[in-house]
């Protein structure tokens, strides 16, 4: 999916809010949703970001991917000014939108892995909550695959969120979680120094 991006001087055109600029003031925002597949829908969770002054820096829409009540899940990245963030996630809820997350922590970075082994029996719970906390990142996003059931080898591709810059360290504590728990774990190609 294609990044929506697009700059703008004011976030306002409301009376009084002349001097809001988007180079001072403002703070960027994940607010993660659960929406129906049906046409309109991110329309409808876009409008009342745009109505109360907020500025739409990108959107990561996984329409293959569905939540367990049978939604997409859309995480939306926008800047706004601190004052007016509760009253956009506000404007979410009242146009039915079903807001998941919503808060000022900001992650510059994704990195997917793949564990595979005994996930069930060694406590899968455990095993994200470990990752979360020992690697410093949060999982966005989880899927399972357990071909011959849940008593045999399973798989999980997990997409976490970490900081900036924190990748190599996120990946040895994943490692080390890992290892702990007698899980193989198939790391993504960063970088490198391609010929």
């Amino acid at each position: 999916m294609d990044a929506c991006k697009r700059e703008v001087t004011t976030v306002s055109d409301e009376p009084g809010d002349e001097d809001a600029e988007t180079d001072g003031g403002v703070r960027a925002y994940t607010v993660r949703l659960e929406l129906v597949d049906e046409p309109g829908e991110l329309l409808r969770a876009l409008e009342p970001i745009a109505n109360n002054g907020g500025n739409l820096l990108s959107i990561h829409h996984e329409r293959g991917n569905i939540t367990p009540r049978g939604h997409i899940p859309v995480e939306v990245d926008l800047e706004s000014p601190p004052d007016r963030f509760d009253d956009i996630v506000d404007a979410l809820r009242d146009a039915g939108v079903n807001v998941i997350q919503a808060g000022a922590e900001h992650y510059g970075e994704e990195v997917s892995v793949v564990l595979v082994g005994d996930l069930v029996d060694t406590d899968l719970s455990d095993t994200l909550s470990r990752i979360e906390d020992e690697a410093d990142a949060v999982v966005r996003d989880l899927s399972l695959a357990a071909p011959d059931g849940t008593d045999a080898v399973t798989s999980a591709r997990v997409r976490l969120a970490i900081d900036s810059g924190n990748a190599d360290a996120a990946l040895e504590a994943i490692r080390s979680l890992g290892s702990k728990k007698e899980l193989t774990v198939v790391e993504p190609l960063l970088g490198g120094d391609a010929p």
